[in-house]
């Protein structure tokens, strides 16, 4: 089981933490007086919900008991009165909550995005998107939600249930105790359902999570799973998948609609205790004689049969919104794990005082960047993993073009990442112009920096919005002679609306080596002073392949770079090719050199060599 799941098993059964509760909460005193006004309109709604029956009886007890309508015109405009001072205070209530919700469901929305601009790479390696997306979506919504309207509510319920109580007592504290009776088995009741409702409730949440996945990788997958013929299976697993959240979803139907007739019974039990008792004394009182709990008239009579019958109300209402703590205690939790995430790169108090940070740069304060990179004997481990850099060391000079070689899993992206300071060295450390580069801010290195991965990402929007990404006020022209240079705008004027046209979501619109010559061609716009080309060439045609290939010589110009290749034929004219294997540097020289010492580099060029030369007999 991942970390993850793990971490959602163990909120799932877990007690309320009052120490996350406590982080959820300051979101609320951010808006105190929408709280303070919420919570004194619910207080106000039970205090009349509670007056209700006393407005019942004295109307039976002085309109009908004595036949006097004497005053019964103020006690109806007292009536509407209360009516209309409740229904003021429901609007309110609602206009009141509902923007509390949107405002705590903006702030943590807002925390929780800015940390994730600022969490490493790390990170996203062995966090799952769809994780992120749970947390800034579904949870977040259940937090600002929970906050704003079961919180206050428990406000209502609080005072309703004390409110009832002391009423009962005052009115004739014998039968209140005899009524109370009920409560016990009552709030039992409520405790033993709610638990079990709850815990059926997560049941059909994770399995509607589950489904969800399933549909998602079902669509995504689709190509896949008809290449490899697993619809049959596909369609099993899914059945499954089904079949728990229905089997779930039926027993808390069943739950909650036995438990409902108990509630209701057991209120009824109550009115039937205040029916029975209070109506022998209402008649002995009648005829002069004094029963067990003394004298009582018809109107408190009224009154407490109400007040029994809805006297399971607020302890329902308690029972629900403690049960709703705890099951948003998983998603409290997820949140604020995420909020509360640790970055694993982040600059000194002194870098950011000087140089700023990602969201208040100081560029006034930034050295330009000359491009000399050095390696001190760097050590690298991946976190909880074996070393893959060990007493790594390598001197570049500003304006060379380095390319890294070797198996997957040798190290060479791992050396690029570390350049990009997207991790950074375990032991050791990587000068940038003499200094070590913490020593400055990520932004002042990664400001400077040209990244093309093997895979291209393209946003949603069109093709000069993605073009321009990295210097919005580029101009057209700008945009054009960069899209020149890498032989893009051929492709880009044959489309319907040239550089206007959309991409679609991730750039499906057009082809792997389209999208691979307008990720250059961004790059090139940001006038990088370090390149970086990760594999960018080994999912792209031949002929796309050569495009780029006479555009790299240009580009690459007066640029420290750095190509990690798969295609050797792409690395001929590199001013160092370096052979790494195992976290090391084993063969390092020119193209012509490393081929004369006939080792490792030899073989695997003269092995491509051979297959390039019997794939274009092949295709002759």
């Amino acid at each position: 089981m991942s970390d993850y799941n793990y971490i959602e098993e163990q909120s799932y059964d877990s007690k309320i933490d009052v120490g996350i509760w406590k982080k959820i909460f300051r979101y609320a005193l951010v808006y105190k007086k929408q709280v303070i006004i919420a919570a004194l309109t619910m207080i106000l709604t039970s205090g009349i919900d509670i007056a209700y029956p006393l407005f019942t009886t004295y109307a039976i007890d002085n309109f009908v008991e004595k036949g006097d309508l004497t005053g019964f015109g103020w006690f109806i405009a007292a009536y509407l009165g209360a009516i209309a001072i409740q229904g003021f205070c429901v609007y309110n209530f609602v206009k009141t909550a509902s923007k509390l919700e949107m405002g705590i469901s903006y702030d943590i929305r807002q925390d929780a995005y800015l940390k994730l601009q600022k969490l490493s790479f790390s990170y996203y390696d062995k966090t799952p998107v769809g994780y992120i997306m749970a947390r800034m979506v579904s949870d977040i919504a259940r937090l600002s939600e929970m906050i704003a309207w079961s919180v206050v509510d428990l406000f209502w319920a609080l005072t309703y249930l004390i409110g009832v109580i002391v009423i009962l007592f005052v009115l004739n504290w014998k039968l209140a105790l005899i009524v109370m009776v009920v409560i016990p088995p009552l709030v039992v009741a409520c405790i033993y359902f709610q638990k079990r409702i709850l815990k059926n409730q997560r049941t059909v949440r994770k399995a509607n999570s589950r489904i969800t996945g399933a549909f998602n990788e079902g669509i995504m997958g689709a190509m896949t799973t008809k290449t490899l013929v697993r619809e049959e299976k596909n369609s099993e697993e899914f059945v499954e998948i089904t079949s728990e959240m229905r089997h779930a979803s039926i027993k808390s139907i069943v739950l909650s609609h036995t438990f409902m007739p108990i509630v209701m019974l057991l209120a009824a039990v109550g009115s039937a205790i205040a029916l029975g008792v209070g109506g022998r004394a209402v008649v002995l009182s009648a005829i002069g004689s004094v029963g067990l709990i003394g004298t009582m008239t018809y109107g408190t009579l009224s009154a407490f049969i109400s007040y029994t019958s809805n006297f399971f109300e607020p302890i329902q209402s308690l029972a629900r919104i403690l049960a709703e703590f705890q099951s948003a205690q998983a998603s409290a939790e997820r949140v604020m794990t995420l909020i509360d995430t640790p970055c694993e790169i982040e600059d000194s108090a002194e870098v950011e005082e000087r140089y700023g940070d990602a969201f208040d740069p100081k560029p006034e304060n930034w050295e330009p960047i000359t491009g000399d990179i050095k390696f001190e004997n760097v050590s690298f481990a991946y976190k909880g993993g074996e070393k893959v850099l060990s007493n790594f060391n390598l001197d570049v000079k500003a304006g060379q073009t380095i390319a890294l070689v070797g198996e997957t899993g040798a190290g060479k992206s791992t050396i690029v990442n570390l350049i990009c300071r997207f991790y950074e060295p375990t032991e050791g450390r990587i000068l940038i112009d003499g200094r070590d580069y913490r020593e400055r801010s990520q932004l002042w290195l990664q400001r400077s920096l040209g990244y093309v991965l093997q895979q291209p990402h393209l946003f949603s929007g069109t093709i000069r919005d993605n073009l321009a990404y990295a210097k919005k006020d580029a101009t057209l022209e700008e945009i054009r002679a960069a899209a020149q240079m890498v032989h893009a705008e051929d492709f880009i004027l044959r489309q319907e609306n040239g550089y206007d046209t959309e991409v679609g979501e991730g750039g499906v619109r057009l082809s792997t080596g389209q999208k691979q010559l307008i990720s250059f061609a961004r790059v090139i716009l940001a006038n990088p002073k370090i390149f970086v080309l990760d594999e960018a060439t080994s999912s792209i045609d031949t002929e796309t392949e050569q495009l780029i290939q006479n555009a790299i010589t240009t580009v690459l110009k007066n640029r420290t770079s750095f190509i990690v290749a798969h295609r050797l034929s792409t690395i001929r004219t590199a001013d160092r090719i370096l052979v790494i294997r195992g976290g090391k540097i084993t063969e390092s020289g020119t193209h012509k050199e490393l081929l004369k010492q006939r080792g490792y580099y030899y073989d695997l060029y003269t092995t491509q060599f051979r297959e390039e030369q019997s794939q274009g007999i092949l295709n002759k």
